[in-house]
């Protein structure tokens, strides 16, 4: 079993394999091992979630998941984390950290490799990759033609990620590999990523970057109730991170994408509010600075023409205030691309792969795992499940 990639979903099945008694080969062409779980959660690696589910992922092919998911959980691999020893913590929405450093995640996959007696060929850049002929006298299906030599491979995985974070070596070899064996490939993009603005947005809020604010935003998906941070080129934080996926998978299906709408006054009911204070002669950017940063509240008013104190404000004119403060439309003018995306969204149309083994179904002995896959989860840990889930579903049955 030859496996390319020595990332999260790498390790975790070559570990996998290795102790079912499968001799494993593991190739990376990095020089450094698990760079992306190593920068991952500010450096604690957040490598799991107490709530994982099927809902929690977007793919072309949404039930896909469930079986690898159900079939090794969050709880099993918490399980292996403390059977290593590595304390860790629980944030918001069931995130688990490392409390020292991410690289207790690597030793441990490090560790469980070796107890399965995988070998490495690291660093090895993958050349080309070939069918070998049915008379192979190893009873090979595939030949893998390396900067380190050649190997050959009855069951051979792709595991290279995604095109999320170049820095570090990201690479389309596993699109490319796909291609080549005949599967689809849904167009990657980038996935868990900042969003930019127009010019005439972006003028009045680029003054205010760095200043935080907790909003709810969504796009055709679910809600997601968490800060939104302005930047010098549009919006980040993790409530937009999550929404990004929404928006940037409309492409797949429409020739133009909804805005994304953000709550500025969650569990606020704004008409009301500001209803209340019809009367008043404070102007509407001192009244919504009670509860909005005052920097924000006035570059916001000003932004929409509303800068005239409450009184002087028809009552249909506070109902369209107050609606657009608990749906605010932005028209995002794409993304800061992979250099700034946590994970890639599409990738190998899991509708060419088997859920229960991860292998192509018109391609014996070849299998798809992890950030490659047309699989993209929330923010939170939920891409590392799907890698240790995943992982060991081939594992077991490659």
């Amino acid at each position: 079993m030859l496996i390319i990639g020595a990332g999260a979903a790498g390790m975790m099945c070559a570990a996998t394999a290795g102790q079912r008694g499968r001799r494993v080969l593991l190739v990376d062409h990095a020089t450094k091992l698990a760079e992306k779980i190593r920068i991952s959660g500010g450096g604690r690696c957040n490598f799991t979630n107490r709530r994982v589910g099927p809902e929690h992922f977007l793919s072309r092919n949404p039930h896909f998941v469930r079986s690898a998911l159900s079939r090794y959980t969050a709880a099993d691999f918490i399980e292996l984390v403390q059977r290593h020893g590595i304390a860790f913590h629980e944030r918001d929405w069931g995130q688990l950290f490392c409390d020292d450093s991410a690289q207790q995640i690597i030793d441990m996959l490090r560790a469980e490799c070796n107890d399965g007696g995988v070998d490495w060929a690291m660093p090895a850049q993958v050349l080309t990759v070939s069918a070998a002929e049915a008379e192979h006298p190893q009873g090979a299906r595939y030949l893998v033609d390396t900067s380190v030599g050649r190997f050959s491979a009855h069951s051979l995985v792709i595991a290279t990620g995604g095109l999320s974070i170049p820095k570090i070596g990201a690479s389309p070899l596993g699109y490319q590999l796909a291609a080549q064996f005949g599967l689809a490939v849904i167009a990657p993009r980038p996935a868990l990523v900042p969003l930019t603005l127009a010019p005439e947005t972006l003028s009045r809020l680029a003054p205010l970057a760095g200043l935080s604010l907790e909003v709810e935003a969504h796009c055709r998906g679910p809600v997601f109730r968490e800060a939104a941070l302005i930047t010098h080129r549009g919006l980040s934080g993790p409530s937009i991170l999550q929404v990004s996926n929404y928006w940037q998978a409309q492409a797949y299906t429409d020739d133009s994408r909804e805005p994304v709408a953000l709550n500025l006054l969650p569990g606020v009911d704004a008409e009301h509010w500001l209803l209340e204070h019809a009367s008043a002669r404070t102007l509407l950017a001192n009244l919504l600075s009670e509860r909005l940063p005052r920097r924000f509240a006035h570059a916001w008013c000003e932004l929409h023409g509303w800068t005239k104190p409450m009184n002087e404000f028809r009552h249909a004119e506070l109902r369209l205030i107050a609606s657009t403060l608990s749906g605010w439309q932005l028209a995002p003018s794409g993304t800061q691309g992979y250099a700034k995306a946590e994970v890639t969204l599409g990738g190998v149309d899991t509708r060419d792969l088997s859920s229960r083994t991860m292998e192509a179904r018109a391609c014996p002995g070849l299998y798809f795992i992890g950030e490659v896959m047309d699989v993209t989860g929330h923010l939170g840990g939920y891409n590392f499940q799907w890698a240790w889930s995943s992982g060991v579903a081939c594992g077991q049955a490659a």
